[in-house]
Order: structure tokens, then sequence, then C-alpha cells
């Protein structure tokens, strides 16, 4: 690590270090931890931008999206339902998934803005 990217002596704000960390302890920063966990891997996160563009899709549907086997996507899909981020509807013998609501919807929306913007600006620089 250069020192340009660090501070060169060690002193701290004490009044804003005592507020942040209060506000950090009335949050559950663990579960948006898990949150993002299970949005880290490639298909998972293809499931869901999947999801994004279509309201509702079948485990089949999705595994085909993906390149995956139906077995692959379920294990996915279930880790992505004990997240809180994919709920589903059985109809007969088919299982349906849809996102859980559309905050999940604009997380990965930002996040792909972010990346063509970080994108962009390297461009540029």
């Amino acid at each position: 690590m250069s020192k340009k990217d660090t501070c060169e002596i060690y002193c701290y704000d004490e009044e804003k270090v005592n507020r942040i960390q209060g506000e950090l302890q009335k949050e559950d920063i663990s579960s948006v931890v898990l949150l993002f966990k299970a949005l880290a891997d490639e298909n998972r996160a293809k499931i869901v931008y999947s999801l994004c563009q279509d309201e509702e899709l079948c485990v089949c549907d999705i595994a085909n999206i993906i390149g995956a086997s139906v077995a692959t996507t379920s294990h996915h899909l279930r880790t992505l339902y004990k997240q809180g981020i994919v709920k589903y509807r059985k109809e007969g013998k088919l299982a349906f998934y849809s996102l859980d609501d559309d905050h999940i919807k604009q997380l990965i929306m930002i996040a792909l803005v972010h990346d063509k913007h970080d994108k962009e600006v390297k461009v540029r620089v």
C-alpha cells in the first residue's frame, strides 16, 4: 500500500466516530452482508438480473437463461429464497420465481449503472 492512500499520522474526530458507531449499532449490517454474499455469485446475479427483466420465470426458464442444470439453478434459487431476495409459487408441477420486492431490482440496476459509469470514467482518464 502506498503512502498516498493512507494517513501519515494517527488522529480521529471523536465526536464523528462516536456518532457513526452509535448509528452503526442500530443497523443490522450482518443481514446486509448476507444479502450481498448471496448476490456475489455470478449465476445468482444472473438469476436476479433475469428476474428484473421479467416479473416471473419458472425454474426451467431460468436454468436455460443462465446455462445451468435445473438442479444447479434450484440450488441457487434456494439460496436467494433463504436471503429473502426471491419468492416462489407453485402451479401444478412448475415452480415460478419472482423478486421478493422492488428493492432488489433497484440494487441490481444501480450496480449496473455504477459499473458503466466507472468504465466510462476510466476510459476518459
